[in-house]
């Protein structure tokens, strides 16, 4: 869950519905500056309690960002006078609900700088966290903790969402605060291209969601999902949320997304560094001047850039393309998402083949499929096929888009090598969040300490 930037204050009022797609459309870049941007969270806890780390105190939120911010220079970010992120080399790092810890990275050009970084960022809060007997646990969903027992950062636009998640769905709150995601973030050269990219990984979403399943566990005991956490954002909220299948008809772009995100529920206006309550409003009353909170007041461009981060699709346009369908997941595991879908949609040929794979699928067949991956993760079928055979043909596409790709590391090795974990873990049918549960339940008998010592970074 990205957050809003921090805003300028100068922003242009919106006079007409073609700057809202003006907007999206300045993201179009040539293909030799297209960038590679990999999000990732995790979970943060004490290693002597096991308990998710609050705010205050001597090794909590705030004390970690503040060494991390004297370890590595970046500045810190602050609402109301409180230290809720960082930002330094083009990059931020920032809290989610629950204390997750998440690092937005730089728009890089290829995955071996996109590795380099998550490692830089890795050592460095481990060099923090070390001392303080904290340490970080890369799933899907949290593995012991129940909701009461997670603490809440104290961020407002937080505060408006922890009012409005109940009254949507049963799970919204569990989405905020239990969960953890790695992402992608890519660009577009055109609207064709974009609206040909974003058909073919939303198609292909459940697909990654099996491939980086992880959170086959809840309080404790089996959660009887490959991906808890996707089974999460079912019930999350249903005006935001999803597949979006009006990408998949004739004639989509920018402004059919546009049209979508004007129907998309508002949760906030920022006003003098202040978050007001809209929760449920609408924008397109905003513009008529007609919100209720702001009677008389257009809407600005940096009101209409925080409502696009609202909306939590599978796959999100904003300036760019986000890739939202799979858990955290260990360290080995962080560069393996974006060279994934670099693989597939960097490439002309693999973005071409697979949407061969998918083409075909109707509306009641991908919203199935997004319902098994989540719970049955490779064992999930789709028109004919199981998850696992069809993962496996698009782990191949994506392996030869890298290859074409041709971009060699500091080892010799092209971008294929950060494909390598999860070609494993489909050729064994069994997802890390199943093979986890197993392993805790079976092998270490219920032992929590001994599972987030295995598990931590």
């Amino acid at each position: 869950m990205t957050t809003a930037k921090e805003s300028t204050g100068d922003s242009p009022r919106i006079e007409s519905l073609e700057q809202l797609a003006h907007y999206i459309a300045e993201g179009e870049k040539p293909k030799d500056q297209w960038r590679i941007g990999t999000e990732h969270e995790k979970f943060v806890f004490c290693r002597t309690s096991l308990k998710h780390v609050p705010y205050e105190g001597e090794n909590g939120i705030r004390a970690i960002l503040e060494k991390l911010s004297e370890e590595t220079g970046w500045a810190i970010i602050a609402e109301n006078g409180l230290p809720i992120g960082l930002k330094g080399a083009g990059a931020s790092v920032s809290l989610e609900p629950g204390g997750q810890f998440e690092l937005s990275g730089a728009p890089l050009e290829n995955i071996h700088q996109t590795c380099d970084e998550v490692h830089r960022h890795l050592h460095a809060v481990k060099k923090v966290c070390d001392p303080l007997g904290v340490a970080f646990l890369g799933m899907g969903f949290t593995p012991m903790a129940t909701r009461a027992e997670i603490p809440k950062m104290p961020k407002a636009r937080y505060d408006i969402m922890r009012r409005y998640m109940p009254t949507v769905g049963d799970l919204g709150l569990d989405m905020m605060h239990r969960t953890c995601t790695v992402q992608v973030n890519l660009d577009y050269a055109s609207e064709a291209d974009m609206a040909q990219k974003f058909r073919t990984s939303l198609a292909l979403q459940p697909i990654a969601t099996a491939l980086f399943a992880n959170s086959g566990l809840y309080e404790g005991k089996s959660s009887g999902y490959a991906s808890y956490r996707a089974h999460i954002w079912t019930d999350t909220d249903p005006d935001r949320t999803g597949l979006l299948n009006f990408v998949f008809e004739d004639g989509f772009g920018y402004e059919r997304y546009v049209d979508y995100m004007l129907d998309v529920p508002m949760y906030f206006v920022r006003r003098n560094g202040k978050f007001i309550d809209a929760a449920g409003l609408s924008f397109r009353d905003f513009l008529k001047g007609e919100l209720p909170i702001l009677p008389g007041e257009i809407p600005t461009m940096e009101d209409w850039e925080d409502h696009l981060s609202t909306a939590f699709p599978e796959v999100r346009l904003k300036r760019f393309l986000e890739m939202r369908g799979a858990d955290g997941v260990p360290w080995a595991g962080i560069c393996a998402l974006p060279a994934f879908w670099v693989g597939l949609l960097y490439d002309e040929d693999a973005l071409s083949a697979a949407w061969d794979v998918a083409k075909n699928w109707t509306t009641e067949m991908r919203e199935q499929l997004r319902l098994d991956a989540a719970q049955y993760g490779f064992k999930a079928e789709i028109d004919g096929r199981t998850v696992q055979d069809v993962a496996l043909e698009i782990l191949d596409i994506s392996r030869a888009g890298l290859r074409r790709r041709g971009r060699i590391g500091n080892l010799k090795d092209d971008e294929t090598t950060y494909l390598d974990p999860m070609v494993k873990i489909a050729k064994s049918g069994i997802t890390m969040g199943e093979a986890t549960a197993k392993h805790f339940l079976e092998d270490l008998g219920g032992d929590a300490k001994a599972l987030l010592e295995e598990k931590k970074f």
